[in-house]
């Protein structure tokens, strides 16, 4: 749903900054459920700005599909929204288990509206129209509470999304930022087999050629930086890669 929006000007912190602070672009996943395009596109680049990664998508439907991959640690979803609505992608979100903090938009500001969304499953509401700054607070404050979501662990492997660590056996994992958000993917996508083509667009958000090894190179170094777990990635020829869930 379409709604003014209060905004401030914004500017891209410098990249000497950025490294200088670790963010990575990819360790922290915003899912931005909105209709209204340009909206949406302005909310993903003050997201990417502040050190999220961030996607989009348009339709209840879409929205609901995407939500219920597991690959967010926060979903912004619009009311009003074409196909299927934000209540009704909410309480199926729950509904099939997605504890993912959930910030409502809405240009209802009634008190009862807004209970009949969180009884259906949102952790709070933005009321349009909004302050931008606001809402990258309250964004920040979702993830920070959902400090039950921020732990993933599979097999012997854990990852602390908010300190961005990694640990095999309990023991720390000296990552690369670029490290960390491969292994975070596959960690995320644990049992399945994500593509060549897939981890550079989710992980370096970038395309190389098709023929180079870049991709292969990356995932050596990350097996020696897991050591007696490195045969938990799995080569499937002519696929991709796949993190195993049992132990190696």
């Amino acid at each position: 749903m379409t709604g003014r929006l209060r905004v401030r000007k914004v500017r891209a912190p410098p990249l000497a900054a950025l490294r200088a602070r670790g963010d990575n672009m990819s360790s922290v996943k915003i899912l931005v459920v909105e209709d209204d395009k340009r909206l949406a596109s302005f909310l993903a680049r003050v997201l990417s700005e502040e050190g999220f990664a961030v996607d989009s998508c348009h339709n209840g439907t879409d929205g609901a599909r995407q939500g219920r991959t597991g690959a967010y640690d926060a979903i912004i979803l619009d009311w009003m929204l074409p196909e299927r609505d934000g209540l009704a992608v909410c309480r199926e979100l729950r509904q099939g288990g997605c504890a993912v903090p959930i910030l409502m938009l809405t240009a209802r500001g009634e008190v009862r509206e807004r209970v009949v969304g969180l009884e259906a499953g949102a952790d709070d509401f933005l009321v349009k129209p909004f302050d931008v700054d606001e809402l990258v607070a309250r964004v920040h404050a979702l993830i920070r509470r959902a400090t039950g979501h921020a732990r993933l662990r599979v097999g012997a492997i854990e990852i602390d999304r908010v300190e961005r660590k990694a640990r095999f056996r309990d023991t720390p994992l000296d990552l690369t930022t670029r490290e960390y958000a491969l292994l975070l993917h596959l960690v995320y996508h644990a049992g399945r087999v994500v593509t060549r083509s897939e981890l550079l667009a989710r992980v370096w958000e970038t395309n190389f050629d098709p023929s180079s090894n870049f991709v292969e190179v990356q995932i050596s170094r990350l097996r020696d930086k897991l050591g007696e777990g490195a045969s938990l990635i799995e080569t499937v020829r002519g696929m991709g890669y796949r993190l195993r869930v049992d132990e190696p």
